[in-house]
């Protein structure tokens, strides 16, 4: 028999779900203690756990998820909250977490955009190297123009989707 937890979710499910997702994360660049963080928060219903029950729940170490949780804050992709009159740390993931760091994305753009202008300038504008720093410029301009409208038409959608759900948005 499979153990079940008190919304019926069958727990060795879930825990292969966050090493399979945690690993899909980790392919793509992220490293592998902070994607099984990031991936147990997501597939948390409340998205906030302590550093204890993240332990327990990986079976790791509390300094590695100490590590990892670091991580994840400076990438604003978690955030650390105290209970009033607790001296616990609970790390949390909003409910509109890919969003939000595609708003941070935009900031990134800018400073991308930044770099590449005094690249252009450094290397010549005609120079291969040039071409190429101006064409990616281009291309970050492109998408940090577009995000703007790209989100709010994810807002319209998470919103209908929200009100087939029957969930406030």
């Amino acid at each position: 028999m499979q153990a079940r937890d008190g919304q019926g979710r069958d727990e060795q499910a879930v825990a292969a779900f966050i090493e399979r997702f945690a690993s899909v994360l980790s392919d793509a660049g992220f490293p592998r203690m902070p994607a099984r963080i990031f991936t147990a928060l997501l597939a948390t219903d409340s998205g906030r756990l302590t550093a204890a029950e993240l332990a327990e729940l990986l079976q790791v170490s509390p300094a590695a998820v100490s590590g990892g949780v670091r991580y994840l804050i400076q990438l604003n992709l978690v955030s650390r909250e105290r209970d009033p009159g607790s001296r616990r740390d609970r790390y949390r993931v909003h409910d509109d977490v890919w969003y939000e760091a595609s708003v941070r994305r935009d900031q990134m753009l800018v400073r991308w955009e930044s770099s590449l202008r005094e690249g252009i300038a450094a290397l010549g504008p005609k120079s291969r190297a040039g071409t190429r720093m101006a064409e990616s410029l281009e291309f970050f301009e492109f998408i940090r123009g577009e995000l703007p409208a790209m989100l709010g038409r994810w807002h319209a959608r998470r919103a209908a989707l929200r009100a087939e759900r029957g969930q406030e948005d």
